[in-house]
């Protein structure tokens, strides 16, 4: 196979491919987009960042396409691809691949997920929409609402089935599936797979699926440095802040990396403590709202963020060409999440480092990482700089800040960035309490108070007025 003009896709998806740049397809896409145009159903795991969404949406566009109409009425246009996914930076992701690809033709490509209003999406389901990529909680409740009609499914696509599970999907997406015809294609993408998966797969799937697998299971990329270290725990923010601000080229701080942790309160601490040592860092975490996690991420794309603190709702969907490191601050508690979170970096041929800080407490977590990986760390210990390594370092870079115009355009962009989570706040109940000090009194002064003399009114009396004391 040398091009994606063999696989006689049609020259409408060929020209959108050609100007997106794509050239030679990647091993799943070369397995699987033979399988899926037959319309035959795949279970496909591939390691993150190889290109599974152009192997299912290629085709999926491919097959409906004969389908497509410029009709005005929505009865024209029903859901006829629907794609399934864990988080909602992954649909967003997703959503926008599939409408760069199908960009020349007249199919409708829209997403739905929570966290934003409802109601532009209730208008776009209702103008309607050929693909369809969703959350599935916010699938459910269009589908509550009568917003959408799935009975016209013709091809059903689980993109990470396996984190859907472990986030506990399992209840929607089993409620979604009696809703799609028993005649649809079915597809099930993921980097890993775990013995629950190939159990949904079967009551999925039609019989005798087609199982790709372009390597081994659960193999992390060549591409991708891996280093694990052994930490104090006194010690791992300290060892952190070093690492980001002397391990980047030519010693320079790190200028995008994305630092996973475990917790929401975790993400929120460590922030703050990057930003109070200088380090330009914003988080994403569950808690946040979509603006604010959408920001976050376009800050850091940008480049005017530097570190992207967050948990694992991050692990899947972002897509950040050439990200260089990431940073496991936290042992992840699920050995699959370390797949995905080391697999946003190594994307599309280009090479990561992947640094991983591990504390007396993760021995079993590590250990679980190794087995499913198939491979053994070489753990180093590793402490923190000292006080006076830290002021050598300072003093030597202060030449370079004085005269590098870059580097001061960069601190500028840095003073001049508000993270979204300081944007709303009041300064009124951001303001400290202080107790008042007490009254000052004049010891010089001697006050003498005299007993106040009793008023008195004339009060009537039947025989004469009498004085008497209030």
């Amino acid at each position: 196979m040398t091009g994606f003009a063999d696989f006689n896709l049609d020259p409408k998806i060929l020209s959108a491919i050609t100007r997106m740049g794509y050239e030679t397809p990647t091993p799943i896409q070369e397995k699987a987009i033979p399988v899926v145009l037959a319309g035959g159903d795949v279970m496909g795991a591939a390691q993150t960042g190889t290109g599974k969404t152009a192997g299912f949406g290629l085709p999926l566009l491919a097959r409906i396409l004969p389908k497509a109409n410029t009709s005005a009425s929505p009865a024209r246009h029903p859901v006829r691809a629907l794609i399934l996914t864990p988080t909602r930076e992954l649909a967003d992701q997703v959503s926008t691949n599939l409408t760069d690809y199908a960009k020349d033709t007249t199919l409708r490509v829209g997403v739905v997920y929570g966290g934003v209003d409802i109601r532009p999406q209730s208008d776009m389901l209702r103008r309607g929409v050929e693909v369809l990529t969703a959350t599935p909680g916010r699938l459910l409740d269009h589908v509550q609402s009568r917003n959408v009609n799935l009975s016209q499914v013709e091809i059903v696509v689980l993109d990470e089935a396996d984190r859907m599970l472990d986030m506990g999907f399992l209840p929607d997406i089993t409620r979604i599936l009696n809703l799609l015809p028993p005649t649809r294609q079915s597809l099930l993408f993921s980097a890993t797979f775990s013995p629950e998966i190939k159990k949904l797969a079967k009551q999925m799937l039609k019989p005798n699926p087609t199982l790709i697998e372009v390597a081994r299971q659960n193999q992390t990329s060549e591409n991708i440095t891996q280093e694990v270290y052994k930490v104090a725990d006194s010690d791992k923010t300290d060892v952190l802040i070093d690492v980001l601000k002397n391990r980047g080229e030519n010693g320079n701080p790190m200028t995008q990396v994305i630092v996973f942790v475990n917790a929401k309160m975790t993400c929120r601490h460590l922030t703050r403590t990057l930003e109070r040592v200088g380090i330009n860092a914003d988080a994403i975490h569950g808690d946040k709202t979509q603006e604010e996690r959408q920001l976050a991420l376009e800050g850091f794309k940008s480049g005017t963020i530097h570190v992207l603190v967050a948990t694992d709702v991050a692990a899947r969907g972002l897509d950040i060409k050439e990200l260089p490191v990431v940073i496991n601050y936290d042992v992840p508690f699920c050995a699959e999440d370390y797949v995905h979170r080391i697999g946003r970096t190594g994307r599309a041929g280009s090479h990561g480092l992947a640094v991983m800080l591990s504390t007396q407490h993760d021995t079993k977590n590590i250990g679980e990482i190794e087995k499913l990986t198939k491979q053994t760390f070489d753990v180093k210990p590793l402490k923190p700089l000292s006080r006076q390594t830290r002021a050598q370092m300072r003093r030597q870079s202060a030449p370079n800040r004085e005269e590098g115009g870059d580097d001061v355009s960069a601190r500028e962009r840095a003073r001049a960035y508000v993270p979204p989570s300081h944007r709303y706040r009041d300064p009124i109940f951001e303001t400290p309490y202080r107790e008042r000090p007490p009254k000052r009194q004049d010891t010089d002064t001697i006050r003498i108070y005299e007993p106040e003399k009793p008023k008195v009114k004339q009060v009537a009396a039947l025989l004469g007025g009498l004085r008497l004391p209030v």
